[in-house]
């Protein structure tokens, strides 16, 4: 017996034409440079991607050759996350947080053939230009400036194209149509390359209830960038059920945002925690007496919030729920698409008294569909669910990379039968949520006993005075190993090394847990993609 359902390829191209036909008058709004508001519909959103599509083709561009994307959020790089594969391309986001360096190697090693970037961004450019050689650079006049004659304008090539007859490259659905680097925090960045198909499942699992959730009368403002991991695929999932976009542009500040959010009122949002952190903490500063912001701010009550890209601390979710916003963290890689794991509130906990609530809220959540997870211990086989058992969480499924482009296969990041190493380090408990403990590199092992330097973090972020914590291993002739916390104080306010070790006491946390010692840092290093640099803090207290 055969099945009788059709070989229909998942394609990107149904997204497009789907939001041109039943989404014309969806709303995509982006605000620009000078903090103005400008206002596209979906209609116009399908016009001018296909217009792109074309003005690509006629440039020449051939079947999986590389378009770089050098740009901020907002509708023209919507533009390019559809128009690029629309015409066979592979759209590659650069990270325009990285060095020159970085960027000209990672530009390099992709081969990419044309870049588009925003005007504002000009100035970066010119910093790598001589370390890879465009064939064309394309710039987008984000700030209504002319655009200078060395390159070509966006605006005029899409003029061009408009109204011409655009027929969509042929494709099989895994062919690549997007492609993001790693982080790179402990070697050289690697490439990773999404296919039609793992992108449309991925976007299918995002858009499910307890995920995105997304409904065609939500609005979403997405902060996280959309060249970092895609913005974790949330713009797919908006195209795909017709919902209204707010894009911030390049205005991240916390007050910015809260313009934005009186402005626009988002019913779904996501970011990084650390955005998070300095957003509820501007805004509740803001309604203390005397405050000259007092009133300037409306916080969306009932927003759902996707939070990732690090641990989220207890605190946080705590202090957003106090203003009505329930933070869902998820928990995934560029290698994962991203989303791999969700914490949401299963069946079993809709009576659980609230603690309980805002603890589960703060683990990395439930192995979404599709996602195969593991946690194997060093003996090589996988970890009871007790919650209390630690491994190496590995992950396999439709959307998890089985390899780096242009890379040999790697024994340490893919395992014989065939799961991708994660190098996070995380337990599982009976309901199958999965708490992270830390990345292998960052664990302390003191005295032969392992220190989670993420749980030590999420405590101190519990003091009211810590804005932020990091905690390292430094050495140690004794013990081998020992935990340092470097901790950023909110403005105006103190804490002593004995204040914050009485607290992780009251915690649980054994007398041999507590930091060896205390720095008191004016800001924790970040990565490009926002999360604790700990490297660069070794480099600083070396021991």
């Amino acid at each position: 017996m055969h099945a009788t359902m059709m070989n229909t390829p998942l394609s990107l191209n149904h997204l497009l034409e789907r939001a041109g036909t039943l989404f014309p008058k969806s709303e995509i709004v982006s605000r620009l440079p000078d903090k103005s508001l400008r206002h596209h519909t979906y209609g116009e959103f399908y016009q001018r991607t296909r217009a792109f599509a074309a003005a690509l083709k006629g440039l020449g561009l051939q079947k999986g050759e590389r378009v770089a994307t050098l740009c901020w959020n907002h509708h023209a790089h919507l533009e390019c996350y559809f128009g690029i594969p629309a015409a066979a391309g592979v759209m590659h986001t650069l990270n325009l947080r990285l060095s020159p360096d970085e960027l000209g190697w990672i530009a390099g090693n992709a081969k990419d053939r044309f870049l588009v970037i925003d005007d504002i961004l000009l100035p970066l450019y010119r910093q790598f230009a001589h370390l890879h050689s465009f064939e064309k650079v394309i710039v987008f006049p984000f700030s209504g400036a002319p655009v200078p004659v060395e390159f070509t304008d966006y605006e005029a090539l899409l003029a061009q194209a408009v109204g011409k007859t655009f027929t969509y490259a042929p494709h099989d659905e895994n062919d690549p149509v997007a492609m993001c680097y790693t982080s790179g925090t402990t070697g050289r960045p690697k490439g990773v390359a999404y296919s039609h198909r793992s992108t449309i499942l991925h976007t299918l699992v995002g858009c499910l209830g307890d995920f995105w959730g997304l409904k065609g009368t939500d609005s979403v403002l997405p902060v996280t960038p959309m060249f970092h991991a895609n913005c974790w695929g949330v713009p797919y999932g908006a195209v795909m059920m017709g919902v209204k976009l707010v894009f911030p542009g390049p205005h991240l500040h916390p007050d910015d945002l809260l313009d934005l959010m009186t402005l626009q009122p988002p019913s779904l949002s996501l970011g990084v925690p650390t955005i998070w952190m300095s957003l509820i903490q501007t805004y509740d500063a803001a309604q203390k007496e005397g405050s000259p912001n007092l009133g300037r701010w409306k916080l969306p009550k009932g927003m759902r919030s996707l939070v990732g890209g690090a641990a989220v601390p207890e605190t946080l979710i705590r202090a957003f729920d106090a203003h009505g916003i329930w933070l869902l963290q998820g928990w995934g890689m560029t290698e994962t698409s991203p989303l791999a794991t969700v914490s949401y509130p299963k069946s079993e906990l809709v009576d659980a008294p609230l603690d309980e609530r805002y603890r589960r809220a703060a683990l990395a959540g439930v192995p979404v569909p599709l996602v195969d997870l593991r946690v194997r211990g060093e003996d090589g086989q996988d970890q009871p669910w007790d919650g209390k058992s630690v491994g190496e969480i590995q992950v396999r499924g439709p959307f998890i990379t089985s390899s780096y482009h242009e890379v040999p296969v790697e024994p340490d990041k893919f395992t014989a039968d065939g799961w991708l190493r994660t190098g996070d380090v995380a337990s599982m408990d009976a309901l199958g949520f999965v708490k992270i403990s830390d990345r292998t590199k960052d664990l302390i092992k003191s005295g032969g006993e392992w220190i989670s330097s993420v749980d030590l973090e999420n405590a101190l972020m519990g003091h009211p005075a810590v804005a932020e914590a990091a905690v390292i291993a430094i050495p140690d002739e004794k013990w081998s190993e020992r935990p340092l916390a470097c901790v950023v104080l909110k403005a105006g306010l103190a804490a002593t090394p004995t204040e914050l070790n009485t607290l992780l006491l009251g915690k649980s946390f054994a007398k041999w847990q507590l930091p060896e010692r205390y720095e008191f840092i004016d800001a924790v290093p970040r990565t490009s993609t926002g999360k604790f640099w700990k490297m660069k803090l070794r480099e600083r207290f070396p021991g």
